[in-house]
């Protein structure tokens, strides 16, 4: 039997990749802050579809949160590691309140660092292992009104991207899901409401962001975009200038009303 850790795994994308693992037979280690979600989520897999599923309530915006996870697994192999927790900000650098900002570095960046690294050392001895690393197409170009969010983004992409080239031939890949802006409880944790991203617009849906990941992981891809648009803009960012790149995430995903 194999064994997936899922962060964030209370709503969203990750909720949906337990439901999808779940139903192959996959054992599942569900961690986020809200115990009471992650139980409720637990007995639904369990009862539906048999397997087994243990809960930790973490969370990851606090410093050294990832070691207590890994401690909390008790020797148990992890088969799969989903690294799907991260939260965002929406508004103006020099306006946010910063322990929010530390946390979403904390989150976003640290905790799937540390994970990653606790974890990683038991895939490659055994010479098998899938990780799966939720970035987003905000990783290919600065953002403005939510600057450290696609500042943590981009991090997420290039360390993942550094890890699939040196674990080549280990047996152990590393996938990097980019999503567009997707219906979720992000866009309301990041109070992005006003955001010309999202407001009136008809977004993809957690489930299917998630089987999109989820069987591009299987198949050991790397870098993966969800959506068509979405990957014709990442690559548009490699030949436009810096300049015109800022002014276009502003004009598209800035605020819908400036005071």
């Amino acid at each position: 039997m194999t064994t997936a850790l899922i962060t964030g795994a209370s709503s969203g994308i990750g909720l949906e990749m337990a439901r999808l693992m779940a139903a192959d037979k996959v054992d599942l280690v569900l961690v986020a802050r809200s115990v009471d979600k992650l139980q409720t989520l637990a007995d639904e897999l369990k009862s539906h579809h048999n397997v087994a599923v243990d809960v930790i309530a973490s969370d990851l915006s606090k410093e050294n949160a990832a070691q207590d996870v890994v401690e909390a697994l008790a020797g148990k192999p992890i088969d799969y590691l989903i690294n799907n927790a991260g939260f965002g900000d929406f508004g103006a650098f020099a306006e946010r309140d910063w322990p929010k900002l530390n946390e979403m570095i904390q989150l976003n960046m640290t905790a799937l660092t540390q994970l990653t690294y606790l974890l990683l050392p038991t895939m490659t001895a055994r010479g098998s292992g899938r990780i799966l690393n939720v970035a987003s197409t905000a990783a290919f170009q600065p953002g403005p009104w939510m600057a450290v969010y696609y500042a943590t983004k981009a991090y997420v992409l290039s360390f993942s991207d550094a890890l699939s080239y040196e674990l080549r031939g280990s047996g152990v890949t590393v996938t990097t899901l980019c999503p567009g802006a997707t219906t979720s409880g992000f866009q309301a944790q990041a109070e992005m409401e006003n955001s010309k991203l999202i407001r009136g617009k008809k977004l993809p849906g957690s489930a299917e962001v998630a089987a999109f990941g989820y069987k591009k992981m299987l198949g050991g891809r790397g870098v993966v975009i969800h959506g068509l648009f979405n990957w014709l803009l990442a690559q548009s960012v490699r030949i436009t200038p810096r300049a015109i790149i800022l002014r276009f995430v502003d004009l598209v995903s800035g605020p819908a009303k400036k005071n």
